[in-house]
């Protein structure tokens, strides 16, 4: 590519571009006059420095054209550009991206791609061919017929239907094993063998009669608590997993009954008075007197 050369009359039009940015944005935030550059044949973008303090290292590039054979400048656009040592904003981030745990709130809508790995096509029925089509009515002709001729055998496709219902399978997608790892590395890092509670806990849950089990593969190794008191109530819990609330914990002993209060009426103590404790007409050689205890 050749360098272009600036219109001439263009690149002359310094204070024409200087009014429009100042018109623009007003007169304080343009400064010097920094050049001038060739964007086509008699287009040329003039730079001027910006005062801003909010947008230092930034400058105005108010661009101007002229007609081919004319003679007068006309200002095409007033703009912010940023220079080397511009301060910019981060990069941008998609949403999906910036997500994190906990981020969803009540009526927050989180849809997933169709190509998310943490998923993978499940069981619908929908590559079953429909009862009245011709497939299927083939595949009944190999089906045993019941020696009733009244009872008739049921569709294929309603027989796996039903049966995948009853399994919870009807859904368009499923956890694929990335996305079953994944959820299993999140629970055992919240609740898991290496916390804190867990390895002061008595035992684990595996034993524990407050442990609700859960289907599915993930079954084999978690579980759901169901103690109220403990610290994982209504969570998913690994077996490994354990907290003080467990159900087999051993029982504290309750504290021993303080005795009864004994009261002897019967034995009789010697008390000595004092003279600087005698009161009244009484002399300071006084005998020591018996007193009794009730």
């Amino acid at each position: 590519m050749r360098s272009r050369t600036p219109d001439r009359l263009c690149a002359e039009a310094v204070e024409l571009a200087r009014q429009a940015a100042e018109e623009a944005v007003g007169a304080e935030t343009v400064g010097a006059h920094l050049g001038v550059q060739a964007d086509a044949d008699r287009v040329v973008t003039h730079t001027f420095e910006c005062l801003d303090a909010a947008y230092r290292g930034w400058h105005w590039a108010v661009t101007v054209a002229r007609a081919p054979r004319a003679k007068n400048v006309t200002l095409d656009e007033v703009v912010l550009l940023p220079g080397a040592d511009a301060i910019l904003a981060p990069q941008w981030v998609p949403w999906s991206e910036r997500l994190r745990p906990g981020d969803m709130g009540p009526g927050d809508l989180l849809p997933t791609d169709a190509d998310d790995v943490r998923l993978e096509p499940g069981w619908t029925g929908e590559d079953e061919p429909a009862p009245n089509s011709a497939v299927a009515q083939a595949a009944q002709e190999d089906v045993l017929v019941s020696d009733d001729p009244d009872v008739q055998p049921a569709p294929v496709r309603a027989q796996i239907k039903a049966l995948a219902d009853e399994l919870g399978m009807g859904r368009s997608r499923v956890l694929s094993r990335l996305g079953l790892h994944l959820a299993a590395d999140r629970w055992e890092k919240a609740h898991g063998a290496q916390t804190p509670m867990a390895q002061a806990a008595p035992a684990a849950c595996n034993s524990c009669g407050f442990l609700i089990p859960i289907g599915g593969t993930l079954g084999q190794a978690f579980g759901v608590c169901g103690n109220e008191f403990g610290p994982a109530d209504g969570q998913i819990v690994s077996f490994a997993y354990g907290c003080g609330g467990h159900s087999e914990a051993a029982v504290i002993p309750a504290p021993p009954a303080p005795a009864a209060l004994i009261l002897d009426e019967l034995v009789v103590e010697p008390l000595t008075l004092h003279p600087d404790r005698l009161s009244g007409s009484v002399e300071p050689d006084a005998p020591t007197e018996e007193l009794g205890h009730s």
